[in-house]
């Protein structure tokens, strides 16, 4: 009897483990359809060469000639020229009045004397090695930048050069000149920004300096070399002339 209610027992003992096998099972099933699939993600590893842009096969050299970067974008093309053709370069990211800008904070940080109430006359920057009334387009064109980044700083700039008229011609309608008969001899004029210049490696050393025109004084100082490759961005307006040239640059009277 006994071992009839043990055998009962076991058995009963197993049907319920098998019963709550099956209900576990559901159960799994269960979740496993509530919970959404997600799509299996591959990992690769990119290494920097495979990041890189595949260089072409076919085409290389006409891309290079074109300016074209490794990503096939239009970069700056190896020729810039005028109309006339005169200069032959890369187009520049800074040009002289770049440089005449650095040089006019020099100036106004050791300034002496000169206020908003004094005026300044501006001339051209003479050739070091001549007789200092020579000059040639990078000396007129300082002067000019000069006028410029001293007016943006409110200091008081006189053009000496500029007339009482304007003359109208079939050329056009000016109010400057050069010729001082068609000046004024008196001019509120108490400083000169004036500077000279001389080629050096690499390119022009530029000296500017503001003196008192009663006293000579320097009361402000400034240097800076102008590469080359700025300077001869400069193009004459008559290519073609080349009397009074010496060393390619071409001079004039002050």
């Amino acid at each position: 009897m006994k071992k009839m209610k043990t055998t009962i027992a076991l058995m009963l003992s197993a049907s319920f483990l098998t019963l709550s096998g099956c209900s576990m099972m559901m159960d799994d099933e269960e979740v496993a359809e509530q919970t959404p699939v997600r799509p299996s993600m591959n990992v690769i590893d990119i290494t920097a060469q495979d990041r890189a842009p595949a260089k072409r096969a076919s085409n290389d050299e006409e891309s290079e000639d074109q300016g074209m970067d490794a990503y096939g974008a239009i970069g700056q093309p190896p020729l810039y020229s005028s109309v006339q053709g005169a200069y032959k370069g890369r187009p520049l990211t800074k040009h002289i009045g770049d440089y005449v800008k650095n040089m006019t904070q020099d100036l106004i940080a050791n300034m002496e004397y000169v206020n908003t109430k004094t005026a300044i006359g501006v001339t051209h920057f003479a050739l070091l090695d001549t007789d200092l009334q020579q000059t040639d387009l990078l000396g007129r064109q300082m002067a000019e930048s000069f006028v410029h980044e001293l007016h943006k700083f409110r200091v008081p700039v006189i053009d000496f050069k500029a007339t009482e008229y304007i003359r109208i011609t079939d050329a056009g309608d000016f109010v400057l000149s050069r010729d001082y008969l068609e000046l004024s001899s008196s001019l509120p004029i108490e400083y000169v920004l004036t500077g000279t210049m001389t080629k050096h490696q690499g390119g022009v050393l530029v000296n500017a300096r503001i003196l008192g025109m009663e006293s000579r004084a320097v009361v402000a100082s400034a240097q800076m070399l102008v590469p080359f490759y700025v300077v001869d961005a400069l193009i004459p307006s008559d290519g073609s002339e080349r009397s009074g040239m010496r060393d390619g640059v071409k001079l004039s009277r002050g």
